[in-house]
């Protein structure tokens, strides 16, 4: 089940690039990228946290930094600055983000310390960047229903997974609402993706597992991982049918990491269910 071995401090931003067939992750403390491309361990490094990303063609993606979204050149490294994102508070970086089914990014911020209420929701659609929701304090599950009419996201440290409708142009429209209440389970919200049957698989930190949730909220399954801190899953490989999921070591101690020997390294589940194409960065 393990895809990559290399530990990551807290692994993050699965992203399968439909285009080139290959997978993308992220180490944000670490300020690096990884991927595998026919055998080959591939890494790249930055000057400051990385979280996320989407594809913008076959060579490049859209990054989301601890300041701005910056277009990355995978095959040459030319870096180019897209547009800033919060670039004047020094106390906030960047984390879960995903493109959504117009072509829009959608990126989350929060503190580095985690601070309560530090971070928000921005989405990127088509040069603009508009903040979308504020005071959160760890944003993470951003995901879309098939038909993209509905936008999912939560604070973890609320435990608590919303939704909001999005019109015609994939802006939100009304107020978010209650899809799932996990306050009741130890573990925490972190990452999501959703299929193409409608289902919401969803990593809890602390767990050590991915569960799929349908639309009415009603738990569907669970895939654990020999890692407690599963932190963003994403599906990819031939037929968009495994499931990936990147994982942490933060928070864990010596006691722990020997337990999970595993921990930090990326993950992989063939045949588990459909998934989604990742949608391309429209600029």
């Amino acid at each position: 089940m393990i895809f990559d071995p290399r530990p990551c401090d807290l692994g993050e931003g699965p992203l399968w690039h439909p285009l080139r067939g290959q997978l993308f992750w992220f180490d944000i403390t670490g300020q690096r990228m990884l991927s595998q491309h026919r055998g080959e361990a591939l890494q790249w490094r930055f000057p400051e946290m990385v979280s996320a990303a989407g594809w913008v063609s076959r060579d490049v993606l859209l990054i989301a930094g601890e300041r701005d979204l910056f277009l990355f050149d995978v095959e040459t490294e030319e870096t180019e600055s897209l547009i800033e994102l919060e670039a004047d508070n020094r106390l906030t970086r960047s984390n879960d983000g995903r493109a959504d089914p117009l072509g829009g990014f959608w990126i989350g911020t929060m503190g580095k310390s985690a601070e309560a209420g530090a971070g928000a929701i921005y989405r990127y659609y088509l040069g603009e960047l508009r903040c979308l929701f504020k005071g959160i304090s760890i944003t993470n599950a951003i995901c879309f229903s098939p038909d993209g009419r509905v936008a999912h996201f939560t604070d973890t440290k609320t435990s608590r997974v919303m939704r909001v409708a999005l019109d015609a142009a994939g802006w939100p429209q009304g107020t978010p609402e209650l899809y799932l209440d996990l306050t009741a389970d130890p573990s925490g919200p972190d990452g999501a993706v959703i299929d193409a049957a409608g289902l919401m698989w969803l990593a809890q930190w602390g767990a050590g597992r991915v569960s799929a949730f349908a639309p009415d909220g009603t738990l569907v399954r669970q895939v654990e991982f020999a890692a407690p801190h599963t932190s963003c899953p994403a599906f990819g490989g031939p037929g968009l049918t495994t499931l990936f999921c990147t994982t942490a070591l933060q928070g864990m101690d010596a006691a722990a990491r020997a337990a999970y020997p595993q921990a930090g390294g990326t993950f992989a589940l063939a045949d588990v269910a459909q998934g989604q194409a990742e949608h391309q960065v429209l600029l």
